[in-house]
């Protein structure tokens, strides 16, 4: 198994099979666990980010650092030569001339796999677009795991944007190898695309798509929501009509019914579609979701540049 990931390019949750996943989650255990200072010291990340980021960002840059390794990179491309017209493409063929591993967050889809194709040192998505976000998909999935305690056979909500939503795209294909039955919760103009629900329900699962959660709260082990995305919208009346269409609370929550022991996770950052009031209880683990970034993108660098076993 370390063999498979040694050098190899994170671009899309679909290049990985269910072993592999669990290789993921097993190795970012042990992270957890033990102590791996210094086994990328010398090594060279360059973090490249052309969208903005907090969690990504900085969890692979904190990541990195506790592994002795070294960052370059920016989080502003407008103070790179991209400003003064520089391709993405001749950006990689310099840049990875001074790194190890290329960390990418981009604004075009597919951004991250011409990378790969360009550079010959490993490439992580750290996401493109409204495409795919592998790593945050690792994090959901370990999350979703330590909270659980399974992976297998939960019945999971998807609520907000699930159009352009990545992290929504990435985390339905992860479960699907696990034999979640999944219910896509969103306004007509945000739901999941048509060639994501094909796929899914090829790959013999079961799918449900709703404009409300009344009914289905109760079956939940899981609501993963998600914000309302203005960035995504060329169109920002498009954008005013479902803006704070859903805005979950602890209140509304219960009033609806739902498992004692359900989990609600969220990639954020959040607006408006959930409150406050729900951080104090405990469905909540948005902020343990986004702490396990640290020691899933341990894991991450760590097999990517073999530096374990």
């Amino acid at each position: 198994m370390v063999k498979r990931f040694k050098q190899r390019d994170i671009i899309s949750i679909r290049h990985f099979n269910k072993e592999e996943l669990l290789y993921i989650l097993d190795l970012t255990k042990r992270m957890e666990q033990m102590d791996y200072t210094d086994i990328l010291k010398g090594k060279v990340l360059a973090s490249l980010f052309f969208e903005p980021s907090t969690r990504t960002r900085l969890s692979f840059e904190s990541a990195m650092q506790k592994l002795g390794g070294i960052i370059i990179g920016f989080a502003d491309s407008g103070i790179t030569s991209v400003a003064k017209g520089e391709s993405l493409s001749d950006s990689i063929r310099i840049i990875e001339g001074y790194c190890d591993i290329i960390v990418l967050r981009h604004y075009l889809e597919g951004s991250a796999q011409l990378a790969a194709d360009i550079a010959e040192i490993p490439v992580i998505n750290a996401g493109d677009g409204a495409n795919q976000h592998p790593t945050q998909t690792f994090l959901d999935l370990y999350t979703i795991q330590k909270t659980k305690g399974t992976l297998e056979g939960l019945t999971v909500g998807f609520l907000g944007d699930l159009k352009y939503g990545r992290t929504v795209h990435s985390l339905a294909y992860a479960l699907a190898y696990f034999g979640a039955e999944m219910f896509f919760i969103s306004p007509a103009s945000l739901r999941m695309p048509r060639d994501c629900i094909e796929e899914l329900r090829n790959r013999t699962v079961t799918c449900h798509e709703s404009d409300s959660l009344s009914g289905i709260s109760r079956k939940l082990d899981v609501i993963y929501c998600t914000r309302i995305q203005k960035e995504r919208f060329a169109d920002p009346v498009e954008y005013e009509k479902v803006r704070g269409i859903y805005r979950l609370n602890k209140a509304l929550l219960e009033e609806m019914g739902i498992k004692n022991n359900l989990k609600i996770l969220h990639p954020l950052p959040r607006v408006d579609e959930m409150d406050e009031s729900l951080d104090r209880t405990n469905y909540a683990v948005y902020f343990h979701q986004a702490r396990n970034g640290i020691p899933i993108r341990k894991a991450v660098l760590s097999a990517v540049l073999g530096a374990i076993e």
